[in-house]
């Protein structure tokens, strides 16, 4: 990412859409920064070594672009998670600005169209995260799954470029989709036949559905850190062929 552009939104998870809109408002002209992405920041050493490293990458990307940022829109409530409550916490008493979301509504305002598309399955998360603030709901055509990937999207997404197009997207990745990203219903749905990979980001809370719905499921439970090793490269792959 390039330090020297535009002034900045930024943002993590899934904010209200009525804060997106006031914001789009307000500053027309900013980039919007999804802060939950790793841009290869410095590691600061402020979170444990053994954290989540997606609320690292919200923490640390904040202040790498502290000098750009006017705003920060934080989700808090259970479409995110405590540790997103915690960081809205210590970025306001860093001198943040920062407004706090609670997004938790369960009307599904959009059709799921991109998590079951015969797209590769990296290009279904970029599309999925992407339309949080654009909002244009794509309809792409539509696939059987031959598999499944379960879980949020992950902090090294290379490992997405292991699976089949026809691999279907579920947990709460599709929940941002339907636009319920607190929906616990939704994200632990999955299609019972689909061999599934279960993921979750090592140190996260969800690590307990990915492992439960993996049992239930007889799929893989599968947790990374920061980026994918090649012992759950070989795992997947494994999965994959076997099933």
């Amino acid at each position: 990412m390039n330090n020297k552009k535009r002034r900045i939104i930024g943002f993590w998870g899934y904010p209200s859409l009525d804060l997106i809109n006031k914001y789009k408002s307000i500053y027309p002209n900013h980039e919007w920064i999804d802060l939950d992405i790793d841009y290869g920041c410095p590691k600061l050493g402020i979170l444990p070594d053994a954290y989540c490293k997606i609320v690292k990458n919200m923490i640390y990307n904040a202040i790498w672009l502290k000098d750009r940022i006017d705003i920060i829109i934080a989700p808090i409530g259970k479409e995110k998670c405590d540790s997103g409550w915690f960081a809205a916490k210590l970025l306001k008493d860093m001198g943040f600005k920062v407004e706090e979301s609670i997004y938790e509504q369960l009307t599904r305002r959009n059709k799921i169209s991109i998590s079951t598309s015969n797209l590769p399955l990296r290009k279904k998360f970029e599309l999925i995260t992407a339309d949080i603030i654009e909002q244009k709901h794509p309809h792409y055509e539509q696939s059987k799954p031959e598999f499944g990937f379960w879980g949020v999207p992950p902090n090294d997404l290379s490992v997405l470029e292991l699976f089949p197009d026809n691999t279907h997207v579920y947990g709460w990745t599709r929940c941002v989709e339907a636009g319920v990203p607190g929906d616990i219903e939704l994200e632990m749905f999955v299609d019972k036949d689909v061999p599934t990979v279960f993921y979750a980001q090592a140190f996260c809370a969800k690590t307990q559905l990915a492992k439960y719905l993996a049992d239930k499921y007889n799929g893989l439970y599968v947790d990374i850190d920061d980026m994918v090793t090649n012992s759950v490269k070989y795992k997947i792959e494994a999965f994959i062929k076997l099933r």
